[in-house]
C-alpha cells in the first residue's frame, strides 16, 4: 500500500483563523481528517507534518525518502524564497507535488514566483483542500507507473 507524507509549512497551523477569504474557514485538523478518509477510500496511507521552522521542514523532507513513496508539500511562504527547501526537495528521489490552497498567481506579486515548483513533479494551486486530494491521486498514479 502506498504511503505518502503531507507537509504543511509556516502559518498553515492557522487555517480557519488566518485570512479566511483566501484560505477558507476549515482548519488544519479538518484537512487532515478529510485526507485520511480520502486515503482510506483510495487504498493508501497518509502521514502529516506541519512546522513553522525552515530547518525542521528540511529535515522532514530528507527523512521522507526512507519512509514514504511520495510527498505532498505546501511550503507556505517558503515557496517564494527558500532555496534551502528547494534544494532539499531536489536532493530526494521520491516524487514531490507542491500544493497551494489559494491561487498564488491571483494574489500579491511576490507570491507569483515559486522557487520550489521547478524541482517538483507538479504543482496544484487554487483548489483549496481538493488540491491535496488531487496531489495524492497524482502521486499514486506516478508511483504506479502512470505519467512518469
Amino acid at each position: 500500500m502506498s504511503e505518502f507524507l503531507v507537509i504543511n509549512g509556516p502559518n498553515l497551523n492557522r487555517l480557519g483563523v488566518r485570512e479566511p477569504n483566501h484560505y477558507g474557514a476549515k482548519t488544519l485538523i479538518d484537512l487532515e481528517k478529510e485526507l485520511r478518509q480520502f486515503a482510506k477510500s483510495n487504498q493508501c496511507q497518509i502521514a502529516f507534518f506541519q512546522s513553522n521552522v525552515e530547518g525542521i521542514l528540511i529535515d522532514k523532507i530528507h527523512e521522507s525518502e526512507e519512509l514514504f513513496d511520495g510527498v505532498v508539500i505546501n511550503p507556505g511562504a517558503y515557496t517564494h524564497y527558500s532555496i534551502a527547501i528547494r534544494d532539499a526537495i531536489a536532493s530526494i528521489s521520491i516524487p514531490v507535488i507542491e500544493v497551494h490552497l489559494s491561487n498564488i498567481h491571483a494574489r500579491e506579486e511576490f507570491r507569483h514566483q515559486s522557487v520550489t515548483a521547478p524541482v517538483t513533479v507538479g504543482q496544484i494551486i487554487g483548489l483549496g483542500f481538493y488540491g491535496y486530494k488531487l496531489a495524492v491521486l497524482a502521486l499514486k498514479n506516478r508511483i504506479g507507473g502512470v505519467n512518469k
